[in-house]
Order: C-alpha cells, then structure tokens, then sequence
C-alpha cells in the first residue's frame, strides 16, 4: 500500500433519494474492487496501491453517469507516498470508533 484516497462524489440529481441511490452504486463499484475502504458521512476513503485507486477514482465517475446522474462532480485528495508505508485507515480512525459497538448495542 502507497497511496490513501479519500473521494465525494456529488451526483446531479434532484433529491437527497436519488443521491443516496446514486452515490451507493458508486460505493458498490469501490466495494466489489477489494481495496480497503471507509464509508464517512461525506466521503469514502480507500487505501491501496496508486494506480488501482487512480483507476477507481476515474471509474467512479462513470459508475455515477451509468446509475442516471447526468453529470457529476467529485473532490478527490491523495496521499501518495511511493517508499514506504502510509498511516492506514483503521489507525487514523479505530480510536474514535472504539465504543460504537457498545453505544449500538445498548440503544436495541
């Protein structure tokens, strides 16, 4: 792994349904690849080797154009570092997520 990436796709479609079901194709698209991803409320992140995240970040606008949004925009940051390990995704953000499974658990 060399490379982070976190990326907001913003379909433009009509409705906060039609983003979700938009937007959730497209996280279907980075779930069917493999690479290590992080669902957020306002971006996914995925980690992973360069090239491949390059290449998913490319299709991901393709994958929003085919599920009926006709255009979209998206905001992408990398982190690329080509010797060496990056700071993976389950290391930024564990230690916040720590109780969640407690705090879900006692709200059933």
């Amino acid at each position: 792994m060399n490379a982070n990436v976190a990326i907001q796709v913003l379909p433009d479609v009509h409705g906060d349904e039609e983003i979700i079901r938009v937007v959730d194709a497209v996280i279907d698209y980075i779930r069917s690849t493999g690479v290590t991803y992080y669902v957020g409320p306002c971006e996914t992140a995925m980690e992973g080797d360069y090239e491949q995240l390059m290449e998913i970040v490319k299709q991901c606008q393709y994958i929003a154009i085919e599920a009926g949004a006709p255009s979209v925009m998206s905001y992408v940051k990398i982190t690329y570092k080509p010797d060496g390990e990056k700071l993976t995704i389950e290391r930024k953000v564990s230690k916040h997520h720590k109780n969640d499974a407690a705090k879900k658990s006692s709200a059933a």
